[in-house]
């Protein structure tokens, strides 16, 4: 059951009864489960098409909260950084985690119930071991030659 407080304008289950274009932008928004796997760098194979994530973070992300240290404006630093959006979902679905609330809501699944909307705590993802939280490494750190060697599996 959900725990989302009273205030939050959030309607309730709204991931289940909202078609996604109809959600509002604090509702899009809250599907993000902050485990920080989005803003990880992933690898593609050629031949294939398969994704495969890394541990190595984009430079933005901060590992200790698994969100984007300045999401307002990061395309002030990384312009290809990709705006989710209920038309852009699915030329992105590829690429999103097995786990993560956006992938979920489109294939009419429901949350996981670490989930913070489930659960009412934004600790649970990472309690549940879901999240990237001190698992990864920066980017400039790491030779983009070398990114095969942190293949993640997934989800974790």
């Amino acid at each position: 059951m959900s725990k989302k407080p009273a205030a939050s304008g959030l309607r309730e289950r709204f991931w289940a009864t909202v078609p996604m274009a109809q959600m509002t932008e604090a509702e899009w928004e809250a599907l993000c489960d902050g485990c920080g796997k989005c803003c990880l760098n992933k690898l593609e194979d050629e031949d294939t098409g398969e994704v495969a994530l890394t541990r190595v973070a984009c430079r933005l992300l901060d590992d200790s909260t698994c969100r984007c240290s300045q999401y307002p404006i990061r395309h002030q630093f990384i312009p290809e950084c990709i705006v989710l959006s209920p038309t852009s979902i699915t030329e992105h679905l590829y690429w999103l985690p097995q786990t993560c609330a956006y992938r979920l809501v489109y294939e009419g699944r429901d949350l996981y119930d670490w989930h913070l909307l489930i659960s009412g705590d934004p600790q649970s993802v990472h309690d549940a071991g879901v999240s990237m939280q001190g698992r990864t490494v920066p980017e400039f750190e790491i030779e983009e030659d070398d990114w095969e060697d942190h293949i993640i599996e997934e989800p974790l």
